[in-house]
């Protein structure tokens, strides 16, 4: 006897417009609300009063979901918990780890790469990653969509070596839509650009950021688009996170990710195996993986160079090459990355 074919599962549709910047203004902003939640106060005489003023805690009530009450070595809490850890100085840990300030072409433009131009088109992220190489970034004064994007499309038009713009922040997809869509609409009148990368993590933690909206804008880009993504450990990717990256997939969009190597997070074998896995059964292809960048606060994070490199082959030696990211660093004035 044959049985028929089981029904093709559906996708989860898009969210409805305006939901994703309701849930945006509902993050949890304050450590103690968030400790409460996963049933954690104790932990409460280790958050940084001044951590937590200089660089505000910010994370989607979402991505609190994924995290494991009552763990409080979770994965995912560390990433975001302003700890007292980022009070120490610790030499050699600076305010503008990769120079970014010093490879500025104009407002929120850096040129550090040959053919390539990164935007750092705004300051705002719906969620802070505690180890952000922007955390002192002054996006004040550097915002690429400030005035209708005008100094970045002037620096893009008078380069006709730039092939690729790369659109990171912040966050790109913390814009409106209509926001991109200004600016890639007087992109689309310069000839020499071939490609364009979104850098973002709006996809991990709060999937709901791609709507109909956005992928309207993305299903009708004249250039091949590339989605970087940011997760850093496989708790990340949940059936929300892969229904988005669906639907980013099916605009035609590549989808990758970079992670950061942290500790306490993602240092170890297991971790970065299920890291791959995940990520490739929810359609995104590891592309690479971060040593940490040397910014001020975050160097309880740091992992040795040599635990990084025996970790790496540990990767190559279990996964088939497509699952394995590459480990680099960002050297600032380097002309790429540098592999370890």
């Amino acid at each position: 006897m044959i049985t028929a074919p089981a029904p093709a599962l559906q996708p989860e549709p898009p969210a409805p417009p305006g939901r994703w910047q309701q849930l945006w203004r509902d993050a949890v902003r304050d450590p103690a609300e968030l400790l409460n939640l996963l049933g954690l106060e104790d932990l409460a005489a280790r958050v940084s009063p001044g951590a937590a003023r200089q660089f505000p805690l910010r994370v989607p009530r979402g991505f609190v979901d994924r995290m494991c009450r009552g763990d409080p070595h979770d994965p995912l809490l560390r990433q975001v918990l302003p700890l007292d850890d980022e009070d120490r100085q610790v030499p050699g840990f600076d305010l503008d780890a990769v120079g970014d300030l010093a490879a500025g072409g104009g407002t929120g433009v850096i040129h550090k790469y040959r053919g390539r131009v990164l935007l750092v088109a705004t300051g705002s992220c719906a969620i802070h990653c505690r180890y952000c190489f922007r955390r002192h970034y002054p996006y004040a004064e550097q915002t690429a969509a400030a005035a209708g994007w005008r100094e970045a499309l002037d620096y893009l038009a008078a380069d006709t070596s730039v092939s690729e713009v790369l659109l990171s922040g912040g966050d790109p997809l913390s814009l409106s839509t209509a926001k991109l869509a200004e600016f890639t609409q007087a992109l689309a009148g310069l000839p020499h650009v071939r490609r364009l990368r979104l850098h973002t993590r709006l996809p991990v933690v709060l999937p709901e950021r791609v709507d109909d909206q956005l992928l309207a804008w993305l299903s009708g880009l004249p250039w091949p688009v590339v989605v970087v993504i940011h997760a850093n450990h496989g708790n990340e990717i949940d059936d929300s996170v892969a229904a988005a990256l669906a639907r980013l997939r099916a605009t035609g969009a590549q989808v990758l990710n970079q992670a950061v190597l942290l500790r306490g997070v993602n240092d170890s074998l297991p971790a970065l195996s299920d890291l791959s896995e995940r990520l490739f059964a929810a359609g995104a292809l590891p592309y690479y993986l971060h040593q940490l960048d040397r910014v001020a606060g975050t160097a309880h994070f740091e992992v040795s160079d040599e635990l990084a490199r025996s970790l790496h082959e540990g990767l190559a030696a279990s996964l088939p090459g497509y699952l394995v990211p590459r480990l680099v660093r960002e050297v600032a004035g380097a002309p790429a990355k540098t592999p370890l």
